[in-house]
C-alpha cells in the first residue's frame, strides 16, 4: 500500500499524521477486503484552500471539513469483482496498485471540530481519513440508511484502532 501526504498549509497537527493515515488507511482496506495493494493520496490544506476546492469541484461556496475525489466506479459499495476488467482505468502501470483516489483535509476544521465535539485532533482527523476513505470506496452518505452504513462502518474501523472519543 501506497500514500503520500502532502500539506499546503503552515498548521501542523499534534500527531504523526503519516502514521494515523497509514494506520486508518490499512484497517479501512482490510475491514472493506480490498483484495489489492492500493494508493491513496491525502493533501492537507486549510480553510481558505478548501474552500476554494469545495466551490471549484461542488460548486458550494463555503469550507468543508473533507474532501473525496474517487477514483474507481462501483457498481456497489466495495465491491472489487470486475475491476480488473478497466485495468488501464484504476491500476499504477508502474506499481500495479489500485489507484483509488485524493483525500483533501482541511486542518482548520480538524481543530475546530475537535474542540466542537470534545475529542482529540488525533481522533477528528484519524473520523476524516476513515470517512473519506468510505466514499474512496463507494460508500456515500445521501440517503439516511446509507448514512447508518457509513457511521457504523467509520466507528468500527477507529474502535479496531483504539480510536475513540473519549481522547
Amino acid at each position: 500500500m501506497t500514500f503520500y501526504v502532502e500539506s499546503e498549509t503552515d498548521k501542523t497537527l499534534p500527531f504523526d499524521v503519516e502514521e494515523v493515515t497509514e494506520k486508518v488507511i490499512v484497517e479501512t482496506l482490510d475491514s472493506e477486503n480490498c483484495p489489492y495493494e492500493a494508493s491513496v493520496n491525502v493533501l492537507l490544506t486549510d480553510d481558505l484552500g478548501i474552500h476554494a476546492m469545495n466551490n471549484q469541484y461542488r460548486g458550494i461556496d463555503r469550507p468543508t471539513d473533507v474532501l473525496s475525489f474517487p477514483n474507481v466506479d462501483y457498481e456497489h459499495p466495495a465491491d472489487f469483482t470486475g475491476i480488473e476488467d478497466t485495468i488501464e482505468d484504476y491500476f499504477d502501470p508502474e506499481n500495479g496498485e489500485l489507484c483509488l483516489g485524493d483525500i483533501v483535509i482541511s486542518v482548520d476544521k480538524v481543530y475546530a471540530q475537535s474542540e466542537e465535539y470534545g475529542h482529540s485532533a488525533r481522533r477528528e482527523y484519524a473520523f476524516l481519513i476513515a470517512h473519506s476513505m468510505l466514499h474512496l470506496l463507494g460508500y456515500d452518505h445521501m440517503e439516511p440508511a446509507e448514512a447508518a452504513v457509513m457511521e457504523r462502518k467509520q466507528e468500527e474501523i477507529l474502535s479496531r484502532l483504539g480510536i475513540t472519543r473519549n481522547e
